[in-house]
């Protein structure tokens, strides 16, 4: 006679939510000057953070806000995928046709490199530190 033994069956690995820490972004807006905002990145840019991103930039560009300069400090961006680089490249339009400058602020290889790949470094303003891109002519 022989005796069947059942295997347990493993608890299936946690899934990640929206709610994960890991997977928010942060955004700090500040004005830098008369008609200069900055707006500080942190955190993942990814599908479900990037409308965040987007709605904090194009925010900035309505008509009647004054703002000439828009400084994106890039620094604190873990990890920018390819809805973060569409991003981007949409904030970019709309401030061209807002009449918006956009730069960049950034240093990091986890946003240059993913920009570079994709061919978008031509396309942007990118400056080492915050201080050169509000300077910038």
């Amino acid at each position: 006679m022989s005796e069947t033994r059942e295997t347990p069956t493993p608890d299936p690995a946690p899934t990640r939510r929206g709610g994960d820490t890991d997977d928010q972004i942060s955004l700090e807006v500040r004005p830098a000057g008369t008609g200069q905002v900055v707006i500080e990145v942190g955190g993942e840019v990814d599908m479900l953070t990037s409308p965040q991103l987007r709605a904090a930039v194009l925010d900035r560009f309505a008509p009647d806000s004054g703002v000439e300069l828009v400084v994106l400090v890039l620094d604190g961006v873990t990890f920018l995928g390819t809805s973060g680089l569409a991003a981007l490249i949409e904030v970019r339009e709309a401030a061209h046709a807002a009449g918006v400058e956009l730069r960049l602020a950034c240093t990091a290889r986890r946003v240059l490199r993913p920009l570079t790949i994709a061919g978008l470094v031509p396309l942007f303003d990118i400056h080492d530190t915050l201080d050169a891109a509000l300077a910038a002519t």
